[in-house]
């Protein structure tokens, strides 16, 4: 049998992570995070998919394999394409699992813009303003179900 399995995917600009805004976005490297991840996941005997992209169309295709590869949960950080991507949001609607969106930081703090998420609609949960550990927490709520 093989190991359950969780996808992470990371939205535009956040290659960025250490340097851009580092005021509001800190400055851990996405590859920090991603590093971190697949720790906590490989020691619970997950195996864990890590992917960023600034094309929404990857982040689609990403999704759709999801669906296919055994996938049985996605942390998604869709970064801008949170407010503006119907087409992320039906291919989420197409993923059975369990879908959890993470921010780094309170968007409900920041520019009314950033308040709608059409993401949210399909999210299991979603996590906001914690910085690089709303990651974490995301993950770690995944291994405990």
């Amino acid at each position: 049998m093989s190991q359950p399995k969780v996808t992470v995917l990371h939205g535009p600009n956040l290659n960025l992570l250490g340097t851009r805004q580092p005021e509001i976005y800190g400055y851990e490297t996405l590859e920090d995070i991603n590093k971190a991840l697949s720790k906590t996941a490989f020691a619970a005997g997950w195996d864990i998919v890590c992917f960023q992209s600034n094309h929404e169309g990857e982040i689609i295709d990403a999704i759709h394999a999801a669906r296919l590869d055994g996938t049985l949960a996605i942390i998604i950080n869709p970064a801008a394409y949170t407010h503006t991507s119907v087409a992320i949001l039906d291919a989420l609607n197409a993923f059975e699992g369990k879908v959890i969106e993470v921010h780094l930081s309170n968007v409900h703090k920041r520019e009314s813009f950033r308040h709608h998420s059409y993401v949210s609609l399909r999210a299991d949960g979603v996590i906001a303003g914690l910085g690089t550990g709303g990651y974490q927490a995301a993950l770690n709520l995944i291994l405990k179900n």
